[in-house]
């Protein structure tokens, strides 16, 4: 089922990164249009997921257990966690959803992208903890119909795992370069403007990062995920498209900025980018910040 709200869309270059990129962290909570939220009426259960314990009787209020206490960074409002969860009736532990198995489901806390329950009850919760959120229908859907899974006025119970939580950024953070016009290059070129101090992105692992993009031949900016809340996810995996940027990316450190400037054989292809405004046979520059990885 989704959690997810209606929520502005991320700039092009985030869209355009998500589809070639093969990222798919929103499981089976995609965002929908508005409060219609699409449930997944025969979910796929992994069999590592946790137990959900039930609670004795029917909340009236939210109540949070946490299992397990992790040791990274605690959530906040505006923070972005990744998450896996599963989730079940209180009354009779009907399960109806989870994402075990599958990428974590990603969201921007206090922003309504979520089901009140989850907006509040994550909050505090720390990377590598586990919660049991235990929350009565007003915090969930109340008295709307969720299809069979979830009748009106339900309580609802999830354990939840908090891979990783990424601090809030700012769209004033945006990083001010001194970007060149360049000729074209046959080989990708790296220049780190800061050297991070944390976890090193690997091949195959998940980054979570801001960029902004730029067309080589004239050094024109030519988008940028900083004005969004929700960073982007983009999965360094071989064998999709913007193999540049998967090379790239890899080697660096959660914490530093990087710039690359990838050929375009390397992006999109000699046919370039209109969506975003890179014409055909030029190169992408991009300037990273990598925010976290896992």
């Amino acid at each position: 089922m989704s959690f997810r709200r209606s929520f502005a869309t991320l700039a092009a270059l985030t869209l355009v990164l998500a589809a070639c990129g093969g990222d798919d962290s929103s499981s089976d909570a995609d965002a929908s249009e508005g409060d219609e939220l699409t449930l997944v009426e025969d979910p796929i259960m992994d069999t590592d997921e946790p137990d959900v314990v039930l609670p004795a009787s029917t909340p009236t209020e939210l109540v949070i257990t946490d299992v397990i206490v992790g040791d990274g960074p605690a959530a906040s409002d505006g923070d972005t966690v990744f998450v896996n969860y599963v989730g079940v009736l209180s009354a009779d532990g009907s399960r109806f959803d989870g994402n075990y198995g599958s990428d974590p489901f990603d969201v921007t806390l206090g922003m309504g992208m979520v089901i009140k329950g989850w907006d509040q009850g994550l909050i505090g919760m720390q990377a590598g903890g586990r919660r049991q959120l235990d929350i009565p229908a007003d915090l969930a859907y109340g008295d709307r119909e969720m299809g069979a899974a979830i009748p009106p006025n339900s309580a609802l119970s999830f354990v939840v795992d908090m891979i990783a939580v990424v601090p809030a950024t700012d769209a004033a953070d945006e990083p001010s370069v001194d970007i060149s016009a360049a000729d074209n290059v046959s080989e990708l070129v790296i220049t780190d403007l800061i050297v991070g101090d944390g976890a090193v992105a690997e091949a195959g692992a998940k980054a979570v990062l801001h960029l902004v993009a730029f067309r080589a031949d004239t050094a024109a900016q030519i988008t940028s995920t900083w004005a969004s809340p929700q960073p982007l996810s983009f999965e360094l995996s071989e064998g999709g498209t913007l193999p540049g940027l998967v090379a790239g990316i890899q080697g660096m450190k959660v914490g530093g900025r990087r710039q690359l400037q990838v050929p375009f054989a390397d992006a999109w292809g000699a046919e370039g980018q209109s969506d975003i405004g890179l014409p055909a046979e030029i190169d992408l520059i991009v300037v990273i910040d990598l925010l976290a990885t896992f």
